[in-house]
């Protein structure tokens, strides 16, 4: 693509509006910014697109979205499905909405039913619409809990699971075939919903959802809530109304709203970054938790798939909890409520999150499987599982705050998370201990892990360059045997194979193939990189081992210098 002739079909082009045009005139004669924008095409991958709001073929925009659905209808027409629909969410960020009614009406000019939301609801509420709505699709337009200049367009197959790779290669297929102003194909939103090919949905689907939520909630736990003060915010986004639906039906009468957070807004105006793993994001929440006496905190991003916590520790201090220390805590609580754990139960968790979730498992003798990163493949296991019925799915989770219990959703969920939180949390309440003491408890008897994530950002082209330029250099399976010691096992998922360093033995990883490189010491800790598949950063993943907390995070230091003493000599 020529990036200047692109540019200047877009500035003359009589489909792009006024906005978009002022965005471009303001980059007239800067030749960085016209080829950042127009150097090629936002690439569609499992996780759908995602990038900054803007005009320009690397950019989303209405324009971008409209030739994804075009290529989504494509690939669904080309299956031959009869009386095809797709499901459509959107979350609080910029242009949310817009993109999801066009991408609606995209799919109605395509003979294509879309069963469009209202008004914001949370992702996992629309990987359960897709099946409960038997729908061939779902598309939610969110970009989680990335900065306010960011947007994205995820797509769900008919299990409810975000697309894998296969299915991913064949909407791109469809994709790259189109013009982005001459192939795409739309209809006015009257006439679309007059075809009844636009169809409004809202609060029989909720219902719905909820009351499975509630049904498994009480199905982990037979026990009432006790008298519990739980202070939540939705971080301005679409958790809200179903996570306090959620508390409220499972019998939480005391939760106190973070106000500043409630109301939804793309520009996320109280928090450097909706994420629930930021400390940051939690500033007003303890504001208002130390005012309420409140027992437990808890925050979910924008779309409401990831949920944080935080606690009082013994200083008196709310801090907050990792993700990795959560979904173990979760892991021992959904298997201590069963009346029996067998080998057929399955507990996913992925490649890059700790293995404390994953030792507790095998302590109790349920099956643990790895998947890739991304919760997408989590939910293909539980499609797998079903298929098969090899296993039972009992839990699921990765380190960056996404958990699910439950098959009735297919991707990591906020609104399920929030309730077993809470009740677990209301658990070690009645016995006078926080999650604090539950994680030393457990801690004491599995081990102590010790874990971190490091990214590194490199913003643009020429960051994108610079982050693929470090990845080569992990790959380097030589230099990195080199450069640490006591390497046990050295795992390149990019070429699927694990070498046993000291045997030289190798073996294939029966995983797909993936930018990811794990190298695992003899004593159990571990580091793993991987570029991020959403974001422009590189992600450095650090878990440390010990018989004691401080072992544990003496360990981690030690890995932490030796990664950093291998990126300075790169």
């Amino acid at each position: 693509m020529d990036h200047k002739k692109e540019y200047d079909r877009w500035r003359d082009h009589p489909d792009v509006g006024n906005a978009l045009k002022k965005e471009l005139d303001a980059i007239k004669g800067d030749e960085d910014a016209i080829r950042e924008r127009f150097t090629g095409a936002l690439s569609f991958g499992t996780g759908g697109l995602r990038g900054l709001i803007g005009a320009g073929t690397m950019r989303l925009n209405i324009h971008t979205v409209k030739r994804a659905t075009q290529g989504l209808a494509g690939y669904i027409r080309k299956k031959g499905l009869p009386a095809p629909a797709v499901a459509v969410a959107y979350d609080s960020r910029h242009y949310s909405d817009v993109f999801a009614l066009e991408a609606s009406l995209v799919l109605a000019a395509n003979g294509i039913k879309a069963y469009l939301f209202e008004s914001l609801r949370p992702t996992p509420e629309l990987s359960f619409a897709v099946r409960h709505l038997g729908c061939c699709a779902g598309v939610v337009i969110t970009a989680s809990h990335n900065p306010p200049e960011y947007n994205g367009y995820k797509v769900y197959g008919p299990d409810g699971g975000q697309i894998t790779q296969k299915t991913a290669n064949g909407i791109t297929d469809e994709i790259t075939k189109l013009d982005l102003f001459d192939d795409v194909k739309s209809i006015s939103e009257k006439k679309a919903k007059k075809q009844g090919l636009i169809v409004a949905i809202g609060e029989a689907v909720d219902r719905a959802y909820l009351s499975e939520v509630a049904a498994l909630a009480a199905g982990v736990n037979d026990d009432r809530p006790g008298d519990i003060r739980i202070v939540y915010t939705p971080l301005h986004g679409a958790g809200l109304k179903p996570v306090t639906a959620a508390l409220k039906m499972r019998g939480y009468e005391n939760v106190f709203l973070v106000e500043p957070q409630t109301a939804p807004d793309g520009d996320f105006p109280t928090v450097r970054t909706p994420d629930p793993s930021d400390r940051g994001a939690y500033e007003e929440a303890i504001k208002l938790a130390e005012q309420c006496r409140a027992d437990l905190i808890l925050a979910t991003d924008p779309d409401c798939d990831r949920i944080g916590v935080a606690q009082k520790n013994k200083t008196g201090a709310y801090l907050t909890l990792s993700g990795n220390d959560i979904g173990a805590l979760l892991t021992h609580f959904v298997l201590s409520a069963k009346d029996t754990v067998t080998a057929k139960d399955a507990v996913v968790k992925t490649i890059v999150t700790s293995g404390f979730g994953a030792a507790i498992a095998g302590k109790f003798g349920a099956t643990i499987f790895d998947t890739l990163t991304g919760f997408k493949y989590i939910g293909e296991k539980i499609e797998e599982f079903e298929r098969t019925g090899a296993y039972d799915f009992a839990f699921g989770y990765e380190e960056s705050c996404g958990y699910l219990a439950g098959t009735f959703v297919r991707d990591k969920d906020a609104v399920i998370a929030a309730v077993l939180i809470a009740d677990m949390a209301a658990f070690y309440l009645k016995k006078g201990m926080t999650l604090f003491d539950a994680l030393d408890a457990l801690s004491g008897e599995y081990g102590f892990y010790d874990d971190e994530l490091i990214s590194y950002t490199y913003e643009g082209l020429t960051g994108a360059e610079q982050i693929e330029s470090m990845f080569r250099s992990f790959k380097d399976s030589g230099a990195l045997i080199k450069a640490f010691d006591d390497i046990e096992m050295l795992e390149d998922y990019t070429g699927r194979k694990r070498l046993a360093v000291k045997t030289g033995a190798a073996e294939p990883i029966e995983l797909p193939c993936s930018d990811v490189v794990k190298l695992i010491f003899s004593d159990g800790s571990w580091f793993a990189v991987r570029p991020s598949g959403t974001e422009p950063k590189l992600k450095l993943y650090f878990s440390g081992l010990g018989a004691t907390r401080e072992e544990a995070a003496g360990r981690l230091r030690v890995l932490k210098d030796s990664v950093a003493r291998f990126i300075r000599e790169i």
